[in-house]
């Protein structure tokens, strides 16, 4: 059987522009959370900066980030989200960023040695949203299997 990874995206809007003062603190951190993330059990890659213009316009939102990336399991992205330095600014993000109106976040399952695209995290993103967590799509409410998510055939429109 192939291997599979979990790919995870999420979004955030900002309380200001890049180069606003409120959110420096945010950007002074990112390096670390970076170098935290990189040298985590389980993580297999990141999108990098100059890769993430992109999303501004498929989201169609101004102010708005974006991480992609891809763990060998959602035990790994669980412990580094939540028991790792990570856990320090992340306590602190409505310091810098506005409660969404929808899902920011979904994980979902790719095949070893891929990356997700852009345009793939907002699909999913747009799937959760649409549809709620299955297995094409979900968070860590309702963590599915890579074999659940072979089986299920998504709801096309």
């Amino acid at each position: 059987m192939n291997k599979f990874h979990l790919a995870q995206v999420n979004i955030a809007k900002m309380l200001g522009s890049f180069n606003d003062p409120v959110m420096k603190p945010f950007f002074d951190n990112v390096e670390r959370m970076n170098a935290i993330a990189d040298s985590s059990p389980g993580f297999v890659w990141r999108l990098k900066d100059e890769d993430k213009e992109e999303a501004t316009h498929l989201f169609k939102e101004d102010n708005l980030i974006i991480n992609l990336s891809v763990w060998e399991s959602p035990k790994d992205l669980f412990n580094y989200t939540y028991h790792s330095g990570h856990i320090e600014v992340f306590k602190r993000k409505k310091e810098w960023f506005s409660k969404l109106k929808m899902l920011h976040m979904a994980f979902w399952y790719i095949p070893e040695h891929t990356k997700p695209s852009i345009k793939e995290a907002h699909n999913r993103l747009m799937y959760i949203n649409a549809y709620g967590e299955t297995p094409y799509a979900f968070n860590f409410k309702n963590i599915f299997s890579a074999e659940d998510a072979l089986d299920y055939k998504p709801i096309t429109q």
